[in-house]
């Protein structure tokens, strides 16, 4: 779960610091990078142990959140978790569920789109990409979405350190500031890009 989990963060900045290009006013720098990550054979191949990663990451977290339900059969008589526990981690599997639906929705409307139907004459990765932002409603759903990734990653990634033995009181701190910034990161990054060219086309287009 927790090397998964790793594996995911690392490629959520790739993705974000990708995306982040579509920002600059030349659409060339964002057609020339999905371009590259498309043809270059290492990074195809990459792909694929990407979903696995997702794979092995959600059927994990299922299957670790059915053990510590089926551990807990009863409930304790006094248990204050609000002062144990933080809202990230008391709604993993919440925030899990929900960023899973997201990902099947965004699959489908950039992977799939790209790999299986193609584009229309005329369009490139950049316009595929920036045209669902005309939508309020999908640019609303997209960042409504990553604020919940940010509570899951939150929890997540001082949680993954844990659990690969890198739990010190030394660097707990460390780890946790860690943590909320990465988090807060991928949360901003992504909204950004997304409230950006909703204004940005709403109002020019």
């Amino acid at each position: 779960m927790a090397l998964s989990g790793l594996f995911l963060i690392i490629f959520l900045v790739t993705h974000l610091v990708i995306n982040l290009l579509t920002l600059f006013p030349s659409k060339d720098l964002f057609n020339d990078a999905a371009h590259f990550m498309a043809t270059n054979p290492v990074i195809y191949a990459m792909q694929y142990v990407l979903a696995l990663g997702f794979i092995i990451h959600i059927g994990m977290g299922i299957k670790l959140t059915i053990q510590n339900k089926m551990a807990r059969s009863k409930n304790y008589a006094y248990n204050q978790m609000s002062k144990n526990t933080d809202i990230s981690s008391r709604s993993m599997i919440i925030s899990g569920g929900l960023v899973l639906v997201f990902l099947v929705l965004h699959l489908r409307d950039y992977f799939y789109q790209m790999k299986f139907v193609g584009l229309p004459e005329g369009t490139t990765d950049y316009d595929l990409v920036v045209n669902l932002f005309t939508n309020p409603y999908y640019t609303g759903v997209y960042v409504a979405s990553f604020i919940v990734l940010g509570f899951h990653l939150n929890h997540g990634f001082k949680s993954a350190f844990q659990s690969v033995g890198a739990n010190h009181k030394k660097y707990n701190p460390i780890i946790k500031a860690a943590s909320v910034g990465y988090s807060i990161t991928i949360a901003l990054g992504f909204s950004t890009i997304a409230i950006f060219h909703f204004i940005n086309q709403y109002n020019f287009s």
